[in-house]
C-alpha cells in the first residue's frame, strides 16, 4: 500500500500517465474536480426540503430501509451522539459493506487493485480537504469545539466521495449502467444538500 506521501496528484503528470494506462480513472479525474464546488455542511439542522426527502428516499429505496423516517438532528451535540453510538452491526451498516463490496469486485473487473486504490485514495483526500475547509467555517458558525464531532463529519464526507467514485468505476463495466443512481451517489446527494446522513437507526435515517 502507498504511503499518502507517495500518491501522484490529480491532475499531475503521475495521474496523466495512468489514465492512459486505465483511461477509466478520467471518471474519478472529472469527480473529484468537481468535489470543492459542493457546499459541504452549510444547511445542518435545517427543517427538510423537497429536494432533501427525494435524495434520503432514493438512497433508502436502494439501501432496502425505504419505509425508514426521515429525522432531523437540530444541533452538533444530537448528531455527534448519534454518530458515536452507531451500531457497525446494524442491518443498513451491513447493507452498505454488501454494495461496497460488490462495486469493489466490479470495479476490479476493470481496473487493477493498485490503480482502483490511487484513484480512491485521490478522491477522499481531495473531498476530505474540501469538507474540511467548509467544516472550518461552520464550526465557528455554530461555536461548535469538539474537534472529535468535527473529524466525524469529516471522515463521513470523504467517504460517501470515496464510495460514490467507486460507484463510478464499477459502472464502467456496464456500459448501460446509471452510476449516478448507486447507492452511494443518493448518499453523496445527502452532503452535496448540505447535509450529514448520520445513520439509519431502527427505522429513523437522522441527518443533520
Amino acid at each position: 500500500m502507498l504511503d499518502d506521501d507517495d500518491l501522484p496528484e490529480i491532475g499531475g503528470p503521475e495521474f496523466a500517465a495512468l489514465e492512459r494506462e486505465a483511461p477509466v480513472l478520467s471518471r474519478l479525474r472529472r469527480f473529484a474536480e468537481g468535489l470543492d464546488r459542493i457546499p459541504w455542511f452549510s444547511r445542518l439542522g435545517e427543517a427538510p426540503t423537497p429536494s432533501l426527502r427525494e435524495s434520503a428516499q432514493g438512497y433508502l429505496d436502494r439501501l432496502g430501509f425505504p419505509d425508514a423516517e426521515v429525522a432531523i438532528l437540530p444541533t452538533w451535540e444530537d448528531a455527534a451522539d448519534a454518530a458515536e453510538t452507531t451500531d457497525w452491526s446494524s442491518p443498513a451498516w451491513e447493507a452498505e459493506e454488501l454494495a461496497r463490496a460488490d462495486l469493489t469486485a466490479r470495479a476490479l473487473g476493470v481496473i487493477s487493485e493498485e490503480a482502483l486504490e490511487i484513484g480512491l485514495r485521490l478522491v477522499a483526500a481531495r473531498a476530505g480537504e474540501a469538507a474540511q475547509a467548509a467544516m472550518e467555517e461552520e464550526a465557528a458558525y455554530w461555536d461548535m469545539e469538539s474537534e472529535d464531532a468535527r473529524n466525524l463529519a469529516v471522515g463521513a464526507a470523504a467517504q460517501a466521495s470515496h464510495l460514490a467514485a467507486l460507484a463510478l468505476v464499477a459502472a464502467a463495466a456496464e456500459p448501460d449502467e446509471d452510476a449516478g443512481d448507486s447507492i452511494f451517489a443518493w448518499k453523496l446527494r445527502l452532503f452535496m444538500e448540505g447535509r450529514w446522513p448520520v445513520a439509519v437507526l431502527g427505522s429513523s435515517f437522522n441527518i443533520f
